[in-house]
């Protein structure tokens, strides 16, 4: 892989210092930051933090369109996206990393499309599988030679925020076959694939969802990711190797 794309979140973003970084504007506006490009050995990774360098971005006021498309521009062989959510499915412990080849959108009043007939002409894309099958087989193997623990397979509901949801809402959830809940895989794994970009999703369990486990305070979702996004990262660089 000679150029991987990533978008996150804190934590992602300790590579060093990177060789260069691209002013991300686009016809549809600023990207969330400014690309950074870092160096791991013969693959160039392009970071863009999802909710901005100071993650002030709230999940629904994201532009995801201009994040994509400024992707896009650079031409990346896949794009990985690192989502932190919550476990609905008892068997996901808060810090485990989950590749989910699912998800049902619930979020609402984002621009989800480039092809919606305004930003651009109207068509209808296959979407029947959210997640590049061929990127997950290689992200599970490398997991497996970095002996990382990565769950192969569930669904993420993709609700609106920035608040967590209800006990009542998790268990809606559920009901509806979800096993993780997060807040900013939509549109972005839509529009990734509008433009032919491989695209997965790295669930990054920060907590058990509301109704389901201890109080959700900031403090413990920050704790528990903090030390989940260094094997987040050692997971993109065994993907790069």
């Amino acid at each position: 892989m000679q150029r991987l794309a990533v978008i996150g979140g804190s934590g992602l973003d300790r590579w060093g210092k990177p060789s260069r970084q691209h002013e991300a504007s686009t016809r549809y506006g600023a990207a969330s930051a400014p690309i950074a490009v870092f160096e791991l050995g013969a693959t160039e990774l392009l970071f863009l933090p999802r909710h901005g360098s100071d993650h002030a971005l709230a999940p629904h006021l994201i532009n995801y369109r201009a994040n994509i498309a400024a992707l896009a521009a650079l031409e990346p062989d896949a794009v990985v996206a690192v989502n932190a959510v919550g476990a609905i499915a008892p068997d996901h412990a808060p810090g485990a990393l989950v590749l989910p080849d699912q998800l049902i959108d619930y979020s609402y009043g984002r621009d989800q499309s480039f092809f919606d007939g305004e930003a651009g002409p109207l068509a209808h894309v296959e979407f029947a599988e959210p997640f590049s099958a061929a990127l997950r087989q290689q992200l599970l193997q490398a997991a497996r030679q970095a002996q990382i623990d990565l769950y192969d397979g569930g669904c993420l509901a993709v609700t609106q925020g920035p608040r967590l949801e209800t006990a009542a809402e998790v268990g809606r959830l559920g009901r509806d076959g979800n096993t993780l809940v997060g807040m900013t895989s939509m549109p972005e794994a839509a529009l990734a694939r509008e433009v032919n970009l491989p695209y997965v999703c790295i669930a990054v369990v920060a907590n058990a969802a509301a109704g389901l486990g201890e109080t959700i305070t900031q403090a413990s979702i920050e704790q528990v990711l903090d030390a989940a996004m260094n094997e987040t990262r050692r997971l993109l660089v065994a993907l790069t190797d």
